[in-house]
C-alpha cells in the first residue's frame, strides 16, 4: 500500500484529572476497536491543561488517528504544530544558552522536551496524501537536514576531551581494538567514536529510512520522475512494508496482475494478516472480476464486519454487478452500526457515484484535492449535464497517468471537438483512446476495447468499430451509451437489422428524444422494411427544423427502398411546408411508383385513393394528366376511387 504514518509507540497520553495508566487504557481501547473518531475526541479533550510533554504525546497520537481516518489535513496540522513547538523549544534553549554564557547543545535523543525528527517524515506522508508532492519532497529534505544536525550534535557531545580520554582507555584495554603502538591519538579515537555512532544511528533509524525510501518512491511515481523511481525501486528490500509499497505502485500504474501476485505471495507467508485479502480483492475489482473480489473480501469482513474500507469495496462491487441502490444498501449497514458516513470522505464520494451524480456539486469540489477520482467524477457530472466547457476547464491541465484519466480526457476532447468542429480536439481524443486501447495492460479489458472502438469511430473505420464492440457486447447489454454507439456503427456498415436491435435497447428518454437517435432509428426501420414505424416517429415529433429534416430522410430513403406511398406522404408534407419544385418532383415520382406497384400487383389497389388525394393537393399543370391516367386505369380494372 502507499506510504502511511506510523507512531512511536513510546508516546502516551497523560492528563491532570485522571491517572496516566487509566487514560492510556482508554486510548488503547479506542485504538484496538479502530474507533479513531472516539480516540481523536479523547485526545483533543486531554490536551486541555496538558504540559509540554503531554501535549507532544497527544499530538503524535492525533496525527496517527487522523491519518487512519483519512483526515490527512488534520494529521498534517498536528505534525505542523509539533514542528512549530520544536522551533519554540530550540529557540528557548538558545536563549538559555546565551544567558548562561556558554553554548548548550540540545540533543533529541537525551532531552525529553525535544520533538522526534520523524515528525517531518510523517508530515511529508500527509502532504503526499493531499497530493502536495513537491512539498512532501521538501519535507523529506527537512527531515534529512534535521537528522543530520542531530547526528552531528550527538557526535560532538560524545567527542569532548573527557569522552575521548575515557574511550581511549577502553580501547587500549582491548587487544583487538588497540593499534600496534598501543597509544591512540585524539583523531583516531574521535574517528572510532564517530564510526560507532553512525553505525548505531543507521540501525536505530532503519525503519524511518525504509519509510523515507518508500515515500520518495511514491512521490517519484506521482511526479513521473522515472529515474528517481528506479533508484528508489532498487533500494527496496524483501521486508513486507517494501513489498506492499511495490505492489501499490503496480496497482497505481494499472499493473493489477503484478500487484495481485505480490499480495498473494505475502498472503501465503502471512496468513494472519487478513488485510491482505482486501488488497487482493481491490486488484480483482480493478480486473473486473467482481464476484471473485467479493469472495476474497468476505474473509476479511467475517473478522471485521464494521470495516469502512472493506464495506465500501463491497458496495463498489455491488454497484458494478447490480446498481447504485444495491451499493447504497451495503453502506447502510455501516450507518446502522452507528458509523457516521458523512465523516468518511471516500464514502461521501462514492455515495455521489451510487446516486448517479445527485448532489455532486455540493460534495465533489471539496474532495478534489485529496481524492483523485472526485475530480474525474465531477468532469463526468458536467458532461452528463451538457456543461462541456466546465468539464474541459477542469481537466485540460490534468496530466493523465491512469487509464481512467486518459479515457476521460479522450471523451472530453471528443465532445469539445464535435461541438466546435475542431479537428485538433478530435485528433487528440483519438490519440488518447489509442494509447489506452493498445496498451498491454488494457488491450484485453472492456474499457480498453471500448477505447479502440472509439478511436476507430473517430477515424470513421466502422468495420473495425464493430469488431471491438461486438467483443464486449455481452457485458454491455443494458448500457445506453454502448447501444447508441454500436447502433450507429452497425448502421454505417449497412447492418440495419442488428443496428435496429441495438437502438431499441436504449432506455434513456433523453437519448430517445434526440434527433440523431430518431433519424438513425427511422432509417433502420425503413431499411428493414418497416416504413410505417419511421412515419410514426415523425408523427410523434413537434414541428421544427428537426422534424423537417426527418421528413426529408423518410421521403428519400423510402423512395430509394421502393416504399413509395410513405415517400409520397413525406414529400407532400414537405411541399406544404416549403413549395420547392424538387418536393413536387419527388411526390410525383413517388405517386407514379405507387401506381406502378398497383399495376404489378405489388401494392393494394386502395392505395390509389391516397395517391389521388396527394396529387390533387398540388396546383400544377401535370396534376390533371396524372389524375386522368390513374382514373382511366382504375375504371377499366373495376377499382372504385
Amino acid at each position: 500500500r502507499a506510504p502511511g504514518t506510523r507512531v512511536n509507540k513510546g508516546f502516551r497520553v497523560a492528563g491532570k484529572s485522571e491517572s496516566k495508566s487509566a487514560k492510556l487504557t482508554r486510548l488503547d481501547e479506542y485504538i484496538k476497536k479502530r474507533d479513531y473518531t472516539g480516540a481523536l475526541a479523547l485526545l483533543e479533550f486531554n490536551r486541555k491543561g496538558a504540559d509540554t510533554r503531554e501535549n507532544v504525546e497527544a499530538l503524535m497520537w492525533i496525527g496517527y488517528c487522523a491519518g487512519h481516518l483519512g483526515n490527512y489535513h488534520r494529521a498534517y496540522e498536528a505534525y505542523q504544530e509539533l514542528s512549530d513547538l520544536e522551533k519554540d523549544i530550540i529557540g528557548r534553549g538558545k536563549n538559555e544558552s546565551k544567558y548562561g554564557g556558554e553554548e548548550k547543545i540540545i540533543d533529541t535523543s537525551f532531552n525529553d522536551n525535544e520533538i522526534p525528527s520523524q515528525v517531518h517524515l510523517y508530515a511529508a506522508c500527509c502532504q503526499y496524501y493531499m497530493q502536495m508532492y513537491k512539498e512532501a519532497e521538501e519535507a523529506v529534505g527537512i527531515y534529512d537536514k534535521k537528522t543530520k544536525e542531530l547526528l552531528e550534535r550527538k557526535i560532538k557531545a560524545q567527542t569532548t576531551s573527557d569522552q575521548l580520554t575515557i574511550k581511549r582507555r577502553a580501547l587500549q584495554q582491548s587487544d583487538k581494538a588497540a593499534p600496534m603502538g598501543g597509544f591512540m591519538t585524539d583523531d583516531e579515537v574521535r574517528a572510532r567514536i564517530e564510526k560507532e555512532i553512525r553505525a548505531e544511528e543507521v540501525t536505530k533509524r532503519a525503519p524511518e529510512n525504509s519509510l523515507r525510501n518508500r515515500l520518495l518512491f511514491h512521490i517519484a511515481h506521482k511526479r513521473d520522475n522515472q529515474d528517481e523511481l528506479m533508484v528508489r525501486h532498487q533500494e527496496l528490500t524483501d521486508m513486507n512494508e517494501d513489498q506492499l509499497s511495490l505492489a501499490a505502485i503496480h496497482y497505481m500504474r494499472s499493473h493489477f496482475q503484478e500487484a495481485t501476485d505480490i499480495y498473494k505471495r505475502l498472503l501465503l507467508e502471512n496468513r494472519d494478516d487478513l488485510a491482505l485479502n482486501v488488497y487482493v480483492a481491490m486488484c480483482y475489482y480493478k480486473l473486473d472480476y467482481y464476484d471473485v473480489s467479493l469472495e476474497i473480501l468476505a474473509v476479511y469482513l467475517q473478522a471485521h464486519p464494521d470495516s469502512a474500507v472493506a464495506v465500501n469495496l463491497k458496495a463498489c462491487n455491488h454497484f458494478r454487478l447490480y446498481n447504485g441502490k444495491a451499493a447504497e444498501a451495503e453502506l447502510k449497514l455501516l450507518s446502522d452500526q452507528g458509523r457516521a458516513l458523512h465523516t468518511n470522505h471516500l464514502i461521501r464520494h462514492n455515495r455521489i457515484v451510487f446516486a448517479n451524480g445527485e448532489g455532486a456539486l455540493q460534495v465533489l469540489p471539496a474532495l478534489s484535492d485529496f481524492i483523485p477520482e472526485a475530480r474525474l467524477n465531477l468532469v463526468i457530472y458536467y458532461l452528463r449535464n451538457d456543461a462541456v466547457q466546465e468539464a474541459y476547464e477542469l481537466i485540460k491541465d490534468l496530466e493523465p497517468s491512469t487509464p481512467q484519466e486518459y479515457i476521460l480526457k479522450g471523451v472530453v476532447n471528443a465532445t469539445v471537438g464535435q461541438a466546435l468542429g475542431s479537428r485538433d480536439h478530435v485528433k487528440m481524443a483519438q490519440q488518447f483512446f489509442q494509447l489506452v486501447g493498445s496498451s498491454a495492460s488494457e488491450c484485453d479489458t472492456i474499457p480498453g476495447r471500448q477505447c479502440m472502438a472509439s478511436c476507430f469511430f473517430l477515424l470513421k473505420q466502422f468495420e473495425d468499430v464493430n469488431i471491438y464492440l461486438n467483443s464486449v457486447k455481452a457485458y454491455m447489454y443494458n448500457d445506453d451509451d454502448f447501444n447508441w454507439n454500436y447502433g450507429i456503427s452497425l448502421a454505417q456498415t449497412g447492418n440495419y437489422k442488428a443496428a435496429e436491435e441495438a437502438f431499441l435497447l436504449v432506455q434513456n428518454e433523453t437519448y430517445k428524444n434526440d434527433y440523431c437517435y430518431i433519424s438513425w432509428l427511422a432509417r433502420c426501420h425503413i431499411m428493414n422494411g418497416q416504413p410505417k414505424l419511421a412515419w410514426e416517429l415523425y408523427l410523434k415529433m413537434d414541428t421544427s427544423n428537426e422534424s423537417f429534416n426527418l421528413l426529408q430522410l423518410i421521403a428519400n430513403d423510402c423512395y430509394r427502398m421502393g416504399f413509395f406511398l410513405i415517400s409520397a406522404k413525406a414529400f407532400d408534407v414537405l411541399e406544404r411546408l416549403d413549395p420547392d419544385p424538387e418536393f413536387w418532383e419527388g411526390k410525383r415520382g413517388a405517386c407514379v411508383g405507387v401506381f406502378q406497384q398497383v399495376i404489378a400487383g405489388k401494392a393494394p389497389k386502395d392505395d390509389l385513393r391516397d395517391v389521388l388525394t396527394l396529387v390533387r393537393s398540388t396546383s400544377n399543370p401535370q396534376v390533371e394528366y396524372m389524375v386522368r391516367i390513374i382514373s382511366k386505369w382504375a375504371s377499366s380494372n373495376g377499382v372504385k376511387l
